[in-house]
């Protein structure tokens, strides 16, 4: 009779452990989910989309767009002075590759002039509360689709 009391111990002992194992995985693959990284997103399309990022500093802003058509893909950098009000820009083109949820941007060239050094971009497709996020896995930066700002600001 002992050895069946203990027995059942033992099992609720590990029905028990098994259960807050469950939970611990459930709270782990959300906070990965938050951080983009366990999302699968293969079937989100990226296809004519534009991504936006805006940076404010004290002396000038700085916005900058990614815009994908195929496999086709071109950077904008636009510089606004705030002191002078004047504008500059430098518009790269170049490819992308995807790879599930990484986009590597290669651009390669300025101005449709070939450039030595290309810029590149390795890139983190995630979605939260519907918005489409790229973040830039070197600076964790936030790329965030304009569709699905304009959409929300509505």
């Amino acid at each position: 009779m002992g050895k069946l009391f203990i027995c059942t111990l033992f099992f609720i002992s590990l029905l028990s452990k098994a259960q807050n194992y469950a939970a611990l995985d459930k709270i782990l693959t959300v906070l990965e989910e938050r951080r983009g990284i366990n999302q699968h997103l293969e079937n989100v399309s990226v296809e004519n989309k534009k991504f936006v990022l805006i940076k404010d500093f004290d002396d000038h802003t700085e916005r900058s767009f990614i815009i994908i058509k195929g496999k086709d893909a071109t950077y904008v950098e636009m510089f606004d002075d705030k002191a002078t009000g004047q504008s500059t820009s430098n518009v790269f083109s170049g490819d992308i590759i995807r790879k599930k949820n990484i986009i590597s941007l290669r651009a390669d060239k300025l101005e449709n002039k070939k450039i030595p050094i290309p810029v590149s971009k390795t890139l983190l497709l995630t979605k939260q509360k519907e918005i489409i996020y790229l973040i830039d896995i070197n600076s964790r930066d936030r790329w965030i689709d304009e569709e699905s700002y304009t959409k929300k600001s509505k």
